[in-house]
């Protein structure tokens, strides 16, 4: 059965969004493994943390009264604690986790970062009592009529707001001084080290902004699903490194096509599987990548020296 063509933009729509949170936590691991050359398995529970920061944040506003009365300055608080939250942890692994071992192989940063992610996991279980938190409902959700298509004023904000932070990604990486700076060490760190550039504080900024990506996509994602969980960081970090390796590992713009590839195949996959076997699109997808396309479809950004 041919779906309709209201059916087919609804999932274009559906795609589009949860496509920009991937590619939003993808960002990160495609800027740390640029630089480092280090998957930073760790990276969705830095997303999970930013999750719930803007949910405490959301809930001491709204107890007081001053979400309600002022909606959007709240929900930007929201951000901005989750993005304070995220980039705080971020440089904390990088510091405890990561540094100590960057002249060692790659297997052991690896096993750190894995044990990074099963520690964090396990804290915020031990600070929410693991339970499931219910995130309050404060936006003022709407509905776009258009034709006989229908399309949520937050699916909107979430497409927009994604575009925006990942323009604004490569805008910084390509135009700033500092961005200049991170490719220069991506590209030799030794070399920049020589040419006056300070390579921790660089590497340092790079899991900050990378960190704050992923803290955006928790809000998001939590007021966008409401409910949120300890363990919510994990299958969306495998999709975002399964989108990072689509577009190409160590591309920023490719982590963004795979982001939002990744989105579009969950979303039409539908037509073909049970929406509950959408995990074995993303994942069958990464094999496949894997196997006949390892650069993925932008290619892998690796410097002369990896």
């Amino acid at each position: 059965m041919i779906p309709s063509f209201e059916i087919l933009i609804d999932q274009l729509i559906n795609g589009l969004t949860i496509g920009g949170i991937y590619a939003l936590i993808a960002l990160g691991y495609t800027l740390v493994y640029g630089i480092l050359f280090m998957i930073n398995f760790a990276h969705g529970e830095i997303y999970m943390f930013g999750s719930f920061a803007g949910f405490f944040v959301l809930v001491q506003l709204t107890r007081s009264g001053f979400a309600q009365q002022h909606v959007y300055l709240s929900i930007l608080a929201a951000f901005v604690g989750a993005i304070l939250v995220s980039s705080t942890l971020g440089v904390l692994l990088e510091r405890i986790a990561y540094r100590p071992l960057r002249k060692a192989p790659r297997l052991a940063a690896l096993i750190s970062a894995i044990g990074a992610s099963i520690f964090l996991q396990n804290v915020m279980m031990l600070i929410v009592k693991a339970r499931m938190q219910v995130y309050p409902d404060i936006f003022p959700e709407d509905w776009i009529e258009i034709g006989s298509v229908s399309i949520s004023t937050f699916q909107i904000f979430i497409i927009l707001g994604s575009v925006l932070m990942m323009a604004g990604l490569y805008f910084f990486i390509k135009r700033t001084k500092t961005g200049k700076a991170m490719r220069a060490v991506a590209e030799d760190k030794d070399t920049a080290a020589l040419m006056g550039i300070n390579v921790d504080r660089i590497i340092v900024t790079t899991f900050a902004v990378g960190s704050a990506l992923a803290a955006v996509a928790g809000v998001m994602v939590g007021m966008y699903y409401t409910q949120i969980n300890h363990m919510m960081g994990f299958i969306p970090g495998i999709k975002a490194f399964t989108a990072a390796v689509l577009g190409g590992i160590g591309n920023v713009v490719g982590a963004m096509v795979g982001g939002y590839a990744l989105g579009l195949f969950e979303a039409y996959g539908v037509f073909i599987l049970p929406a509950q076997y959408k995990d074995v699109i993303a994942f069958s997808l990464l094999v496949l990548i894997l196997i006949f396309r390892p650069r993925g479809i932008l290619g892998e950004v690796v410097s002369e020296r990896a």
